[in-house]
């Protein structure tokens, strides 16, 4: 498999898994087509062209995607933050005779950190799925995620990718698309478990090997509002969306029904918003989780003869 293939694998099989109905998921798709379609031959050119396969814009190929499509992947080195450092450090295990046929970042970088907030679109699915009325949910969701995209517009989105352009380096990441993964095996996870109380969701997630190397490192899945013996009631489980929703949005969930919800982490401010609407707030862990997603497209890979060299706050784990 060439290393190009591989990525596309991971972005196809995060694909599968979105919350939204398969049709809105193309849909994106069609729409940046015609975009495409309708721009002048001098912008076409700077079209970022991977939106007419790729639907999430937090997931790309910053750095040789062309020599990616030739090379044939057989190590890969995945971290959950990609700095310039990490580049290095693969470029010296490569000195030192290992092999790195390319750098990974969950994170977005490079070409994907600016317009990454697109991808939280996705959480009008979830909110919806959990009783928000769709509008609400899409209007709460568009307000938040314009609020993010203005404030990406000032990073040195490129650092990173330079360095590997620099050194020669194959470099993409994968966000949305491990998100996605945990999403779907966190709900699966909660919807065979039934839990009764939040200790019984804590319970469960010491069952996992992120979450056991994550503890060891002193930072356990914690409940930050709650108790243990509380009863849990109906679990949301929010893994996925690029980044935090709004504090707003507590209220809606709330009125919906939602009394607990399990996710990656959470802003200081939403804390007391959560407990006005009478929200229970469990922290799964934000390298657990995340490890999990990767981990979850490593044990893909793993079966095409791909090894992932883990670093930067990911642990492997296979589940093959």
């Amino acid at each position: 498999m060439k290393i190009y293939d591989a990525y596309r694998m991971a972005i196809e099989a995060g694909m599968k898994r979105d919350l939204r109905p398969q049709s809105e998921v193309r849909r994106i798709l069609d729409d940046f087509r015609e975009v495409f379609d309708s721009l002048p031959e001098d912008r076409k050119e700077l079209f970022d062209q991977e939106r007419l396969w790729n639907p999430y814009a937090d997931s790309r190929f910053s750095y040789g995607s062309d020599k990616a499509k030739e090379l044939d992947a057989e190590r890969f080195m995945w971290g959950i933050d990609i700095t310039s450092s990490e580049i290095i450090l693969a470029d010296r295990l490569r000195e030192k005779g290992e092999r790195i046929d390319a750098v990974i970042a969950h994170h977005p970088n490079g070409s994907s950190k600016t317009p990454f907030p697109e991808v939280m679109m996705q959480m009008t699915a979830m909110f919806s799925d959990m009783g928000v009325d769709p509008q609400k949910a899409h209007d709460l969701v568009k307000e938040r995620m314009e609020q993010v995209l203005r404030n990406m517009q000032g990073f040195n989105y490129n650092q990173t990718a330079d360095a590997a352009r620099m050194l020669d380096i194959p470099f993409f990441n994968i966000h949305a698309p491990a998100d996605n993964m945990v999403e779907e095996f966190m709900v699966r996870k909660m919807d065979e478990l039934q839990p009764k109380t939040l200790k019984d969701i804590i319970d469960s997630l010491y069952s996992e090997p992120e979450v056991r190397a994550a503890a060891k490192c002193n930072s356990p899945p914690i409940i930050l509002s709650g108790n243990p013996d509380d009863e849990c009631g109906k679990v949301m489980v929010k893994m996925n969306g690029g980044t935090s929703f709004s504090k707003e949005t507590y209220q809606a969930l709330g009125e919906a029904g939602v009394k607990t919800i399990v996710a990656m982490h959470y802003p200081e401010d939403h804390v007391e918003k959560a407990e006005e609407a009478g929200i229970n707030l469990i922290i799964s862990g934000h390298m657990a989780s995340d490890s999990i997603g990767v981990n979850l497209i490593c044990d893909i890979w793993e079966k095409e003869g791909i090894e992932v060299v883990p670093c930067s706050g990911f642990t492997r784990f296979s589940r093959n």
